[in-house]
């Protein structure tokens, strides 16, 4: 007896499964992981968006939820992943899973138990997805990049980190707060490490090309009358603010990554300060990676914008460059 599917529909061809062309692996369901997938999923960038965790409940309870908002959303699956076979044909992996930091434990253990978790997450998911590109999203994001680059194998170009992406969003909010501007016309960018040695770039500051440092000469100094030193100061505190007041930061590393999702696989070949493998650039000669403005598209980042910088701000990546190796070569991979 035909099925009501049956009675209902005639299928033109029978049993033709298409490979998605567009699929999302987020690896973690935590509040970032869940806010990543959320972004990406009202975006509507991509058409099959499949999430994967080891707390196989939360997984199926997050999955579930939304799956039932699908008739809202222009995303033809929403997944939950029993095995990393199904994150099979992956166009971009985003790796939001992680261990948090204990009490009184240092930098280098806390990235050591990291390291122990991404052996288990990198390696099957660059097996499966021999093609992806990876977007490192877990803390400390710019040693867990590197991570991520020498556990899967993959060229560099497809291995990146969210970086000071949203450090620099956080810069131009702030500047546009002061300024009464929208922060899209507000440009500026914060490089380096992601978190308290990031470095603002102001002399490239500006709203519509003008330089706001043409303006104010002393505008990075602590003699400015108006302290848009601080401003900075913000960006780095933002984050300790925000877990002060509600526990976590979530949603604007989702909008992050949803904007950094767009622009690889719609190939806008947009700008966005990425932690990129930077040996070469700015006289660093360590393989770490750090956050660059790179042009970002199919293939993942597609180039790194050769900045101008002052000598103050090159000396800071470099000292940012000199603490991350003195942490990665003493990491067993």
């Amino acid at each position: 007896m035909a099925s009501v599917r049956e009675k209902l529909l005639h299928v033109a061809q029978p049993g033709a499964v298409g490979v998605p062309r567009s699929k999302v692996t987020v690896v973690g369901v935590g509040q970032v992981g869940m806010a990543c997938a959320f972004s990406i999923l009202q975006s509507g960038v991509a058409d099959d968006v499949t999430l994967i965790d080891v707390m196989v409940d939360k997984l199926q309870g997050e999955v579930m939820d939304l799956q039932h908002g699908s008739l809202f959303l222009k995303t033809a699956k929403i997944r939950a992943a029993k095995d990393y076979s199904e994150t099979a044909d992956s166009k971009l992996c985003i790796i939001t899973a992680g261990v948090r930091q204990r009490e009184g434990e240092s930098r280098l253990a806390l990235v050591q138990r990291n390291v122990e978790v991404f052996k288990q997450i990198v390696p099957p998911l660059a097996q499966h997805s021999p093609n992806a590109i990876l977007l490192v999203v877990s803390n400390p994001v710019d040693i867990l990049t590197y991570v991520a680059w020498k556990l899967s194998g993959f060229p560099q170009e497809r291995v990146l980190g969210s970086g000071t992406n949203l450090d620099s969003a956080r810069f131009r909010f702030l500047m546009g707060e002061r300024l009464g501007i929208h922060p899209s016309s507000v440009h500026g960018y914060i490089i380096g490490e992601h978190g308290d040695s990031s470095v603002p770039v102001w002399s490239g500051a500006n709203v519509a090309g003008v330089s706001l440092l043409s303006l104010n000469p002393e505008l990075e100094t602590k003699q400015d009358a108006e302290g848009w030193s601080k401003v900075h100061q913000d960006v780095v505190n933002s984050a300790y603010d925000v877990i002060r007041l509600k526990g976590y930061t979530s949603w604007a590393i989702g909008l992050s990554v949803g904007g950094l999702t767009q622009s690889i696989l719609k190939n806008l070949r947009s700008v966005h300060p990425v932690s990129t493998l930077v040996k070469g650039m700015h006289g660093i000669g360590e393989e770490v990676f750090l956050s660059l403005p790179c042009v970002l598209g199919w293939s993942g980042v597609c180039g790194v914008l050769q900045q101008p910088l002052k000598q103050q701000e090159a000396q800071k990546l470099m000292q940012s460059s000199q603490t991350l190796w003195g942490i990665q070569k003493e990491l067993k991979l």
